[in-house]
């Protein structure tokens, strides 16, 4: 919900109400993400939605548009840590440009990390990682920053 509530918003919601806000989401006629499950267990989460859904985006100087096409974004990229390097990002974020696809996305956008020379912490690639964005499909569409590139997928 970091992305999607103003700041004030989320920070008074970590007691409960964003969880309860997510929750509320999961019964709208378009979920908020899509789950990545090994047999019964779910391992995996990307959140994608419309980009106007996320206040966060409409704040961020670093991932402001780069033009004015309407995108879907994923903005959360999660995978359970024992499984890991499995290819499994490459295969949500797939996933979450099919889904958003179905409900009339024409763009998919990302805003992955690019990881520096040292090992980065998963922690820190919550939005994904550029290697994976490329693997999956994405290309660089534009980039207001250094390290945060704007990945595109379209038809």
């Amino acid at each position: 919900m970091a992305w999607r509530l103003p700041r004030a918003g989320y920070e008074a919601g970590k007691s409960g109400a964003n969880r309860k806000a997510l929750r509320r989401l999961t019964r709208d006629r378009v979920p908020p993400g899509i789950l990545a499950y090994r047999g019964a267990e779910a391992v995996g989460w990307c959140a994608v939605a419309p980009r106007e859904a996320y206040d966060y985006l409409d704040r961020s100087r670093v991932l402001r548009p780069i033009d004015d096409e309407a995108v879907w974004s994923v903005s959360c990229l999660f995978v359970a840590k024992p499984y890991r390097r499995q290819g499994l990002s490459v295969e949500l974020l797939r996933a979450a440009v099919r889904f958003a696809r179905r409900h009339g996305a024409g763009i998919v956008e990302g805003y992955p990390v690019i990881p520096g020379s040292d090992a980065m912490p998963a922690v820190f690639a919550w939005t994904g990682t550029y290697s994976a964005f490329v693997a999956a499909g994405f290309g660089e569409a534009g980039r207001h920053s250094e390290k945060r590139p704007i990945m595109r997928a379209s038809p």
